[in-house]
């Protein structure tokens, strides 16, 4: 089954994220991928599409998003435009661009909060 790869990963992603000290956090793509011990090739594609699935996973459930303790390394500090993109798409984000660094910081405090 061609998920079932990624599904496990998302499980070992949230699990990272959920057990990382508050310090190292937000973390990197690079530097998850590094904690997860993951391996060439695609490492960073595979973070983010096991960050996607967590992502949907989260709205689901009505849970922030765990995986906005991610963020870009070339991004200021913020996630890739695929965060924005789907939490635009799941409704979890407002449409205008100009607000999604707010939203952004938002949904960051809840997922901390809630990992608590």
């Amino acid at each position: 089954m061609a998920g079932t790869g990624n599904e496990s990963l998302a499980g070992r992603v949230r699990k990272g994220l959920e057990r990382a000290p508050e310090a190292m956090l937000p973390m990197t793509y690079q530097q998850l991928a590094e904690a997860l011990g993951l391996k060439p090739p695609r490492t960073i594609q595979r973070i983010a599409q096991a960050l996607e699935t967590l992502m949907r996973e989260d709205a689901e459930q009505g849970r922030p998003f765990i995986a906005a303790l991610v963020v870009s390394r070339r991004g200021e500090g913020l996630p890739a435009q695929g965060f924005f993109d789907l939490a635009v798409e799941l409704g979890r984000f407002p449409a205008d661009p100009g607000q999604h660094e707010a939203a952004y910081r938002e949904e960051f405090r809840r997922a901390m909060t809630a990992r608590g």
